[in-house]
């Protein structure tokens, strides 16, 4: 999962951009790069194979001169090409041109023989490279960068994040999405782009989230914004209320580890405001959620990986609790076939980030076929593209997941999954008081439980001892627990 930051601010940006990317450095990655445009209007360039701090040392250990007020910076994991400096980004066409992108180009062999027989040479096996000789074959018509990069964009099929900075125009960074997440990031010192908030924390706490189609251009002191048909558009600046030290391990072993640990809290964050005394509050799901529920006749659960396998244990709950048919299918299967949905359907879509591409498509499809059914995103972030896409938004408020196998988003899944089903069983009067009261005393006591469950770390780590030199694993479970057995398979694969 590639990691982007960029930006134009007042000062030398290159200690920003080293920094942002070490705070994506949980995303995954092979290796990273950086690009700056300086004074002298040239692209110096430094990229590196493996850690970014392998990177940080070819810039001062070299001396290399990457010194400026605009630039752009990215963390790779390999898909078209080998873990390599040549296929790391940035990647520049002519000493004109310097992209950095997230996602994958579908046609990029199309484009990248057309380019070759236009005698434009590749350095790399990667497809981001034809991004970045569209745009210089574009600006040889005397347009803007941001002309340019609109005409490039119309080209390509596929999903893409990406930053374009250029030689030509060396006031102008642009940024666009389609398909990818890229944020806008406003300070004192400047304005800059991260295809993750986190990686600016620092600096600001003043995002606009690009949406579907965006195009922006970026200088110093201004923002200008254009939608997928080119028109301008203004989008709200959001305050985030992540805080720097929320992705700091602090004195734990890693990210995961702490994570574990944060799962009381992030349980109770989740449950607050959404039960009173012995009874679920509605209006959790929204102001007009017991009107939805009351009308539905059957749930349909959309999602990925962990959070697919929390859709499972729900679809027992809901057919067992609140007598209401369910049905669950993994998103990348979902959205490429013809699924036929009828009209008084939930349409729940699962998403730690928000951001997850297969459930986000899914959801936009079915709208688009289906406008008559409701839709309700469980998801961890405010700002994501899926609870914007949602009629009905439940939060789980998990707080920042950095460690790859996920912990608390799952759990705080599973809370919110019950609290629904607990919510359409009482709409629906197929849930009586003293069993809506048992469920909410039960996850009420849930955090005390898990605590004195995690008090225990020191015997569970003398337990795993007797296992860590096993070669093979089997987890079985029936009923809800089969789930729970393919969520335990799932983390072992993540973490071995």
């Amino acid at each position: 999962m590639c990691g982007i930051i960029g930006g134009v601010c007042k000062n030398n940006i290159t200690p920003i951009l080293i920094d942002g990317l070490k705070r994506l450095e949980y995303r995954g990655y092979d290796s990273a790069g950086v690009v700056v445009l300086g004074a002298d209007k040239q692209l110096a360039r430094a990229r590196s194979v493996g850690k970014v701090v392998n990177l940080e040392d070819n810039i001062t250990g070299k001396k290399r001169h990457l010194t400026g007020a605009i630039g752009i910076a990215h963390t790779r994991w390999a898909t078209h090409g080998e873990p390599s400096s040549r296929n790391a980004h940035p990647h520049i066409c002519n000493n004109s041109v310097s992209v950095v992108h997230n996602g994958i180009i579908e046609n990029f062999l199309k484009l990248k023989t057309q380019q070759q027989k236009q005698g434009y040479n590749f350095t790399s096996d990667t497809d981001t490279e034809v991004i970045a000789h569209g745009i210089d074959q574009a600006l040889q018509q005397d347009i803007s960068l941001l002309e340019a990069t609109q005409k490039m964009l119309k080209t390509l099929k596929g999903a893409y994040a990406i930053g374009v900075v250029s030689a030509k125009h060396p006031e102008h960074l642009i940024a666009a999405r389609s398909g990818s997440v890229l944020v806008i990031g406003i300070s004192k010192q400047g304005n800059f782009i991260a295809s993750d908030p986190m990686a600016l924390l620092d600096i600001t706490n003043n995002f606009i989230y690009l949406e579907e189609g965006d195009i922006a251009d970026i200088c110093l002191d201004s923002i200008s914004i254009y939608d997928e048909n080119g028109k301008p558009v203004e989008r709200q600046i959001k305050t985030s209320k992540l805080k720097p030290g929320q992705i700091s391990k602090g004195d734990f072993a890693h990210f995961m580890h702490k994570e574990i640990f944060e799962q009381p809290q992030a349980i109770r964050d989740t449950l607050e405001s959404r039960i009173s005394k012995n009874s679920v509050l509605l209006a959790a799901f929204g102001p007009d959620s017991s009107a939805v529920f009351d009308k539905i006749q059957q749930v349909q659960i959309i999602a990925c990986g962990t959070s697919y396998h929390a859709g499972l244990v729900a679809k027992y709950w809901l057919e067992d609790i609140a007598k209401i048919p369910c049905h669950i299918e993994v998103a990348s299967e979902y959205r490429y076939r013809h699924p036929l949905i009828l009209d008084d359907t939930l349409f729940v879509t699962i998403s730690q980030s928000g951001e997850t591409a297969d459930t986000l498509e899914a959801l936009k499809t079915v709208k688009k076929h289906q406008p008559n059914i409701h839709t309700l995103s469980i998801c961890n972030s405010p700002e994501s593209s899926l609870t914007r896409e949602s009629e009905l938004v439940f939060l789980t408020h998990a707080g920042v997941e950095i460690g790859v196998a996920s912990t608390k988003a799952f759990t705080t899944q599973l809370v919110s999954l019950a609290l629904l089903t607990v919510a359409i069983g009482k709409v629906k009067k197929t849930l009586n008081q003293a069993q809506e009261a048992l469920i909410v005393d039960g996850l009420s006591r849930l955090p005390g439980l898990i605590e004195k469950t995690l008090k225990q770390e020191n015997r569970i780590i003398k337990l795993a001892q007797t296992f860590k030199n096993k070669s093979n694993a089997l987890f079985l479970g029936r009923g809800t627990m089969h789930a729970i057995a393919m969520e335990g398979a799932l983390k072992l694969k993540e973490i071995r």
